[in-house]
């Protein structure tokens, strides 16, 4: 199965329970995206739509929500109903190729997918298109570490979890892929979640083969990766998650 069907197939099993994560429906972050004002916004890979919610909620006239499963926008579409969001409307496709005209959003968000992308760079460049000249991008998603050893552990670990992980970024990685395409102003602000470890194996449905490596890799870290991630005893841990926002050029 090709990496694009795998997550397709692997997300449609599991669209109810992204509407439920605890992880996902709640955090500042979603309040901050409400107060952005948005009037015309594009949430990429909107899993289960808390991005596409919290826009609505800030007053966006249209949210176009859109990603690879169509399980994932029967539950926005079903969700949105219930909370009286009747200006969010859903979208099949890839974030590699965008069925919509240049300068069609004044902000393209994204929330907890970007690390799915096959490939970023494009993606990026697609977003940018369809962003209005002094339109915003927010990308929020669980970043790697700059350290070699300890980004190393984090791609293991979300691989072993998900086999649909491409790969957690660098915040580094993320200034350079905006610059290049074409992304201006550039900012930063990262903080740490906490990832309960049964709750996050069973969101996605982990094989029990692949929990059992995961419990082996996490017993067997060294003890700065123990530290960084805030490993338990029951291998729950934190991650790093960034804010990183930046603008189309006027």
């Amino acid at each position: 199965m090709q990496q694009r069907q795998l997550a397709d197939t692997q997300f449609s099993a599991s669209a109810t329970a992204y509407l439920d994560s605890a992880v996902h429906a709640r955090g500042p972050d979603l309040e901050r995206l409400q107060a952005l004002g948005a009037a015309a916004a594009l949430d990429l890979g909107c899993g289960a739509g808390h991005a596409s919610f919290a826009l609505a909620r800030g007053g966006a006239r249209r949210v176009v929500a859109y990603d690879l499963s169509a399980a994932m926008l029967d539950v926005v579409t079903r969700e949105a109903g219930v909370r009286g969001h009747g200006g969010i409307e859903t979208c099949l496709g890839s974030t590699e190729s965008l069925p919509f005209a240049a300068n069609s959003f004044d902000c393209v968000v994204t929330r907890y997918s970007a690390h799915h992308w096959l490939d970023v760079p494009l993606a990026l460049g697609e977003a940018t298109r369809v962003l209005r000249p002094g339109g915003k991008m927010v990308i929020i998603d669980v970043v790697a570490p700059e350290a070699p050893l300890l980004d190393t552990i984090l791609q293991t670990v979300e691989f072993l979890r998900d086999a649909a992980h491409v790969r957690n970024y660098r915040d580094s990685e993320w200034t350079r892929m905006l610059a290049a395409a074409g992304q201006t102003a550039i900012t930063l602000e990262r903080w740490k979640i906490a990832l309960e470890f049964g709750s996050w194996v069973r969101r996605i449905a982990t094989p029990a083969a692949r929990v059992d490596a995961l419990h082996a890799v996490f017993a067997a870290l060294p003890a700065e990766a123990r530290d960084y991630f805030e490993v338990g005893a029951d291998h729950s841990f934190s991650s790093d998650v960034s804010w990183i926002e930046s603008a189309k050029p006027n």
